[in-house]
């Protein structure tokens, strides 16, 4: 496998469950292993705001969401950013539409698409407009 798309559904999953769900390390195994993880431009939005909710809810403390961003950082060194928003954005909406999806996992979907990658996810929306769109999964 040359990659996969890595939503932030999955990565959050490395730093806020204890344990860790099993498709989530399974994936997380994958990347450990070298195999490319691919990220639109808003994947470390994602990544912060699910960080910043932990923190207020008092899931993670100050701490950890510290360590988890310099955790992210290390990811991002190695995950490709092919999105470009001026692109993406009109394609995303017809693609929001189209699946009923919100914009921002269009993005993951049509990133998929684009670069023909298998999606790894745990939003289950997006993993059935996946099979519909004749994305695979990673599994």
């Amino acid at each position: 496998m040359s990659g996969f798309v890595l939503d932030a559904s999955v990565a959050l999953r490395w730093f806020l469950d204890h344990p860790m769900p099993v498709y989530a390390n399974r994936v997380k195994q994958f990347f450990l292993k070298g195999v490319r993880a691919v990220v639109p431009g808003l994947w470390h939005l994602e990544m912060s705001n699910g960080l910043a909710v932990a923190e207020r809810r008092s899931i993670l403390t100050t701490a950890d969401v510290d360590q988890a961003m310099i955790d992210i950082e290390q990811i991002v060194a190695q995950a490709v950013d092919t999105d470009s928003i001026v692109v993406s954005a009109r394609q995303s909406l017809a693609t929001a539409r189209a699946f009923q999806l919100s914009a921002y996992d269009a993005v993951y979907l049509d990133l998929a698409r684009r670069e023909r990658l298998p999606l790894a996810t745990l939003d289950d929306r997006l993993r059935n407009a996946a099979a519909h769109a004749g994305v695979e999964l990673l599994r």
